[in-house]
């Protein structure tokens, strides 16, 4: 018995040790760390991003470098962090797409999102908005309904891309309304707010980091955010239920994660860092001014949510009949 208690100690620290798998440096780090952001620069994964990249400098005393590796849905960025040393100094801060929506819209992934990836915190949820060009001849979401049922098929809706939480918003509402408006997807948020403000596309699904400035400026017009309640940031807004269309009910966030086979004291660094930094009262007003309220789950906390939220958009995809284009 002890024998072979002590073949499974020794294989264990084989494992844990061994070629490829680094330990833990108590002097982590010594050197840059890299975010990778798996969406382009400018839409709200990217802010917050650098939000907590700069509160992480501060904290660690290295240098936080946001690496943009957008494409494919996410799946580019997520390949190249679950691919990496687990080392702590590659990261993964993403919306949800790569590790909880995606696994339901494509065939194969070259990534495991639960066996590939170690949680570390849930960094940041916020409030998904559904917004109009001032030009729209709807000034409420019953208006909007209204004219999609006049015109079906005509009207556009744009999003952060295929398979993004905006664009599974905007699914849910044809399913919810009753209405046919034809889906736009773009290579991130900066670019879709940009033909919503310019006017080549009607309305927008956008989180509420890229929404507020362009509301407050009077480019675009919000009539519903997708949450549970009203948001304080914008509190002349209503609910999707207060607008009348029931039972809807959406949002996004950002969380971070490391590769699988991070060393256990490795990933205790990382986790008890960013949730100190998660407190700092700076960064949660910095994080409120752009419309995010700081996460509080970390390690199989966050694994728990990220199994939940995989359900949840699983269900959504399947119910909506969202296949991949």
């Amino acid at each position: 018995m002890f024998r072979q208690f002590w073949l499974v100690t020794v294989t264990t620290l084989l494992v844990l040790t061994g070629p490829g798998v680094p330990v833990a440096a108590a002097g982590f780090p010594d050197h840059p760390v890299r975010i990778i952001v798996p969406f382009p620069a400018g839409g709200s994964n990217d802010v917050v991003a650098r939000f907590l990249a700069m509160k992480l400098s501060e904290a660690w005393g290295q240098q936080v470098i946001i690496d943009n590796r957008a494409g494919a849905g996410g799946n580019i960025g997520a390949e190249m962090v679950a691919q990496s040393t687990p080392d702590g100094y590659t990261l993964l801060l993403t919306a949800p797409p790569p590790l909880a929506v995606n696994q339901s819209l494509y065939p194969q992934l070259p990534f495991d999102p639960i066996a590939d990836f170690a949680p570390v915190a849930l960094v940041a949820s916020v409030q998904i908005v559904l917004a109009v060009n001032p030009e729209v001849k709807a000034t409420d979401v019953r208006g909007l309904i209204a004219l999609a049922k006049a015109a079906p098929g005509t009207l556009n809706f744009g999003s952060s891309g295929y398979g993004s939480t905006n664009h599974l918003a905007g699914e849910l509402f044809k399913k919810l309304a009753g209405i046919d408006i034809v889906h736009v997807p773009y290579r991130g948020a900066a670019p879709a707010m940009n033909d919503l403000v310019s006017g080549h596309i009607p309305i927008l699904f956008d989180n509420m980091p890229a929404v507020r400035p362009q509301a407050l400026a009077g480019a675009i017009r919000p009539i519903a955010v997708a949450g549970a309640a009203r948001s304080p940031l914008l509190p002349d807004v209503p609910t999707m239920a207060e607008a009348g269309v029931a039972g809807f009910e959406a949002s996004s966030w950002f969380g971070l994660v490391a590769p699988a086979k991070t060393p256990p004291e490795l990933m205790k660094t990382l986790t008890e860092t960013v949730m100190k930094v998660l407190r700092d009262p700076d960064l949660a007003k910095k994080l409120a001014d752009v419309g995010a309220e700081p996460g509080s789950l970390s390690g199989s906390e966050f694994g728990a949510y990220l199994h939940a939220e995989a359900d949840k958009w699983g269900k959504l995809i399947k119910d909506a009949g969202v296949v991949m284009q």
